[in-house]
Order: C-alpha cells, then structure tokens, then sequence
C-alpha cells in the first residue's frame, strides 16, 4: 500500500500528464505555442475543449516520437485503460476502460468499426502505429452517439491522409531482440481537388516462450495495407473512401488439457492463429444552405476471417462480417440576439446487418453435445435512429445532448442517452466539464448461439448490457498552458451483466447476471512543456471495479499510472526520452484443478528509453530499449511476458 500510494504522489507531485495531447509549435519567442486539437462525437466533429466527456488524443508526433510500435502500448499511457496481453508480440491484446469488460469498448478506424463480430472484441495484439495519424479516445458511455459496444468508450483510430501539394515517400525501418524486423512505406498525394493516402507495413519477431513448461518460442508475423481517398466533386459535394487489409499469423501455446496434472496452465506446442481482416468504407457529403446544412451518407463493411491451426493443420476457425450504411443532416444556425448562441441539431439513422460462422473442427462431430444449428451461418440486424443537439453560448459555455433508438430484431430493443457540458472559465484558465449518459453492449453471437459443443452452449434469450455512468471534472492550465493538469472522477454502474454458470450436464451457458457490477475512480493526467525544450507527461488512475456479488473484477489493477520524460537540444535535432508504467496488483482467474480460483498477479514497473538524431529533415535515426530493469511479470495467468528488448531503426522521407 506505501508503494503504490507512493507512486500515486510522486506522479501527482510531477503535475505531468497526457490529459489534453496537442500539437505542438515553437513561436517567435521560443515558447511553446499549443494548437486546437479536435474530436469526433459520433455525429460531428468538434473542438475538443468544447466537449464535456473524458478525453486524451494522442497525436502521430507523439507516437513518433515516442517510438511507439503497437496501438496497445500507446494506450497504456491513458487514464482509465488497462490492457492485457496473452504472451508474446502480436498475443491476444485485450483493452479495459474503467474497470468495464474489453468487449465494453468500442473500436473505430477510419469511421469503419472494427471489433469483431464473433466476440464483439478487438484484438490490439495486431494493431502497429505505422500508418496512424492520430488516437482520439473518449471515456465513459457513449453508446447514444456510436451506438452497442460504446457502452465503456470509444478508440477512434485516424490513418495518414494525403496531401493536397504533390507527391511525397516516407518509409522507416527497425530491427531488434527476439528476431524482430519493421518495415513501412507512406505514399502520400494530390492536387487541388483531391488527395490520397497508400501504406503498407510489414513487422515480424520470433518471439520467446511463453510457456513456463518447454523451451519453444512464439512469434508473430503482421502485413498490413492501407488506403484512403477524398475527392471534391464540386465545392460543396466531397467523396471519400477508406480500406485496410490485415493478414496475422500468430504463435500460440495450448491449454495443458482437461484431466492432465497441466489443465489450466500454458504448455509448449506448435499451436497458430491466422487473420484476415478487411475493412472498407465509401462516403459522400454534401454542404448547402452557405455551409448551414451538411449531409453525409456512408456505407462500410467489415469482414474477419480466422483459422486456428495446429502442426500446420486446420483445426476450427470461424468468419464474421458487418454491413453498416448510415445517413445524417446537420443544421447549424446563431442567434446573437440570446445568448450569444450557436446551435447545432443533428438527425440520422443506421443500418447494421450482422453475420457470423463457426466453422467446426473434427472433434466436434464426436461430441455427444454435437449441434448442427452452432454452424450455420447465424445473421441479425439492428435500426437506430439518433438526434443530437449541440450549443454554445457567451463562447464559454458549451452544451451537448443526443438520443437514440436501436429496433433489433434478434433480443430486446434498447434506447440510450447522453448529455454533457463544459464551462471555460473567461481569465482563470479553469474548464469545468461533466457527462452522464446511459450505454449498451449487445449480445455477442458466442453468447447467443454458442462455439464448444462439450463444454458451452449459447443461450439466444439474452438481454443486451446496460450501463449507467457520470463523471465530473476539472481542467486547470498554470504559466500560459505550459502546464495543464485534469482530475476527474468517474462513476458507473453495469446491470445485465453477461455471465456464465454451469448447467446439469455439466457444460456453460451464458445468462444475464441479477444485481448491479459497480465501477468508480479518479483519473489524474496533466502536460507541462517548458521553452527550454523539456517536456514531461503522466497519468495516475484509481479504479474500484467489483461485480453484482462484491468481488473484485479481474485484470482490473486498482493503481496504474505512466510518466514519460524528454528532452530536445541540439536545435531540435537530438530527443532523448524515458518513458515509465506502472500497473499495480491485480487478480485472475487460475482454471487449475479441482475447481477455478482467484490468483493474485504482482504489481511491476516497465521502463523504456530511447532517442533519436535528425541527420536532416529527410533522415533520422533512432533506438530504444523497452523493460530496460529486465521486469519479470504477468499481464494474463500462465502467460509470461517479454524481457529486456532493444531496437534501431531509420525513417526517412522523399
């Protein structure tokens, strides 16, 4: 307790934090001048001071310079996360908000959603940084504005886009540790009524085992390719388009095996998951009425394709996809005469058709369980209807407010809300912002039609899960917003939980959970940025999670926190940074017999530091070392987790 509280301080006393990331520019004077940054609230984008929800926007400088190579470990750095990760580079990484599950958040790229169909999950495990141009990131529910799945919060990812002045190639690549290699190529262009984007990025490592049992390691391989368009047909009409395409082929260890003196532990064995991932997206907006009224009408399509392999040989896999076409008006109008106001409504609707298949392995025919239905393909659909109302008035207070209806055709109707405001105090440097709002997350197919014929059947009279949450805080800038520091504390409340018990033929099912899972916590973060080209950042969360019966929710740690630290000199040619995070003791489930039991993981700090050299404004080279003190730890039970890693690498543009 003295060495967490200890942390605690030392990271309030720091005053550092990445509550508010912004872009950063050096004026006539040498201070550091911070540029409006903007989000995305489902159904228009705003400044994001104007918002009253919980945000971080982590921006592509940052991450460059940074080094980060994975969205998850960007995301460590945010108050209120926690992730997981199942073992090696490229494991199963599963990401927590506010003590809520990982299936609780929903995850968007480039305005397609990309969590899956199958679990309503996304696996960060595959997702590197190289083509990202920025993290907008929003905590507590959201589902009013992005609908099921929001019910925790929302990642909306943004890729690189184009540019409107020519042609421009940019590339890096690294090599490290553990047989690690990175490759990326940025194709970026344009004229004056149209722009594009094409990247593709390829990253692979050995790995190490992450087996106590066995000496055989687990790598990963990931290719990417992305691409995005926007086209102005005329002044006021633009069309755009967004795709991506992933192939993961991940190493994985098995479970010891039922009945063996192994069952619930990882043992070695030459067990593979592949992925292909495909998402897409076309867009059209049209502005009229003087820029008043703006309509936007989009169709995506997500589809994920998994195989399970073992010694090279199919064993199950499955196939999920998801077909979303939406439309929504926009009508902006003053009135100066109250107020000072501007106004803001919005009205849409969506369309969502979902389908998912599991394909079955052999040993499924043989169970005395065997189901047929389990494997046909199972689809259902979703109608929403959304309004949002946004205003402003006496340019320092800002009001938002949005509604919305699902008609679902497989479980029970949901409706949600949201509201929130935000005060900027004129000549105090204070913003006072609060948010309440209701969230849902829908059945997943798993849990409605089932997946292990022995051991689990689907239970398709689920209810979706429900969610009360609230927050209120305040944003405090000191020395002309070279420092900025924001406490909130969050409260939230999960009914319908999905769980599962254990049936008289002695297999699971799912079934919503009686009584109430509550969350609660303070989420500390801030930013200093001094002129003589030192910066400092960190964040502190508490989080109390338990569920219906009192008990603490796992993977869930009740302190974390991160404190990155670096320096510019040589005329903004050299950086030199050092990056901490701490995520304190936490509990998991051990399935080891006779019967499952609570285990405690340790708490552990991971240290990476790095730097770089610009050559020129067209080269730069760059190294780091992550888990510099060689940390030994658990993030999952049974998984181990890597050791001290180092890596080089130069990036350069044409």
């Amino acid at each position: 307790m003295l060495r967490q509280t200890g942390f605690a301080g030392a990271i309030i006393g720091l005053l550092s934090g990445v509550a508010i990331a912004q872009v950063q520019t050096t004026g006539g004077d040498g201070a550091i001048v911070l540029a409006p940054i903007y989000i995305n609230l489902g159904e228009s984008r705003i400044d994001a001071e104007k918002s009253g929800r919980a945000y971080t926007v982590i921006t592509g400088e940052q991450l460059v310079q940074n080094q980060t190579r994975y969205v998850a470990d960007a995301l460590r750095q945010v108050p209120g996360f926690a992730v997981s990760r199942g073992g090696s580079y490229g494991g199963l990484t599963q990401v927590r908000v506010r003590g809520a599950e990982a299936n609780h958040l929903l995850v968007m790229i480039d305005g397609v959603e990309a969590s899956e169909t199958g679990n309503g999950e996304f696996d960060f495990g595959g997702l590197p940084v190289a083509d990202v141009d920025h993290i907008e990131i929003l905590r507590g529910p959201q589902s009013a504005f992005w609908g099921s799945n929001a019910l925790a919060g929302v990642v909306n990812i943004i890729t690189k886009g184009g540019t409107r002045d020519g042609f421009k190639i940019s590339g890096r690549s690294e090599a490290g540790t553990d047989g690690t290699w990175l490759g990326n190529v940025l194709l970026q262009g344009g004229a004056d009524n149209y722009d594009f984007a094409l990247s593709g990025t390829y990253r692979q490592n050995k790995g190490f085992n992450i087996s106590n049992f066995g000496s055989e390691k687990d790598g990963d391989k990931n290719g990417s390719i992305n691409g995005k368009f926007k086209v102005d047909i005329t002044p006021d009409v633009v069309v755009d388009g967004t795709f991506r395409y992933v192939n993961r082929r991940s190493d994985l260890d098995p479970d010891g095996g039922y009945g063996t003196p192994f069952q619930g532990l990882v043992v070695d064995g030459d067990d593979q998951t592949t992925t292909k991932e495909l998402l897409g997206s076309l867009g059209i907006t049209w502005t009229s009425l003087d820029g008043a009224l703006t309509q936007k009408a989009r169709i995506s399509d997500t589809n994920t394709l998994r195989d399970n392999l073992k010694h090279d040989e199919y064993i199950s896999g499955n196939e999920g996809n998801r077909l979303n076409g939406s439309y929504q008006a926009t009508y902006k109008f003053d009135t100066p005469a109250f107020a000072n106001a501007r106004h803001q409504i919005t009205a849409g609707y969506q369309g969502e058709r979902e389908t998912f298949q599991q394909r079955p392995a052999k040993a499924d025919f043989a169970s005395p369980y065997f189901d047929a239905s389990q494997f046909e393909k199972h689809d259902r659909t979703m109608h929403s209807f959304v309004g949002e109302y946004r205003g402003e008035f006496f340019d320092q207070l800002y009001l938002n407010a949005a509604v919305r209806h699902d008609d679902n055709d497989r479980f029970k109707d949901a409706s949600t809300y949201s509201l929130g405001a935000a005060w900027k105090i004129p000549d105090w440097g204070t913003r006072l912002h609060s948010s309440v709002g209701t969230g849902v997350t829908n059945p997943t197919f798993y849990d409605q039609f089932g997946y292990i014929p022995s051991s689990y059947k689907g239970n398709p009279n689920l209810r979706p899960e429900k969610s009360l949450g609230w927050d209120v805080g305040v944003e405090q800038s000191f020395f002309d917003e070279q420092l900025v520091v924001d406490v909130t504390y969050f409260r939230q409340n999960l009914t319908d939980e999905i769980t599962s018990i254990a049936t008289p033929d002695f297999r699971y099912t799912p079934v919503n959970q009686d009584g109430r899972s509550k969350r609660q916590g303070v989420e500390v973060a801030a930013t200093l940025n001094l002129t003589s080209g030192f910066t400092t950042t960190a964040t502190y969360t508490y989080t109390d999670a338990k569920d219906p019966d009192g008990q603490i929710e796992i993977r869930r740690p009740k302190h974390s926190g991160s404190l990155n630290a670096a320096y510019t000199f040589l005329e903004d040619r050299a950086r030199v940074f050092g990056e901490v995070t701490f995520n304190g003791k936490m509990e998991d489930t051990a399935f080891t017999p006779p019967l499952p039991t609570r285990v405690v993981l340790k708490d552990y700090t991971l240290v990476t530091i790095g730097g770089s050299y610009k050559f020129s404004d067209k080269m730069e080279a760059y190294a780091r070392i992550e888990n510099l003190f060689d940390e030994d730890y658990q993030e999952i039970f049974g998984f181990n987790t890597p050791g001290r890693t180092a890596f080089v690498g130069l990036k350069g543009s044409f």
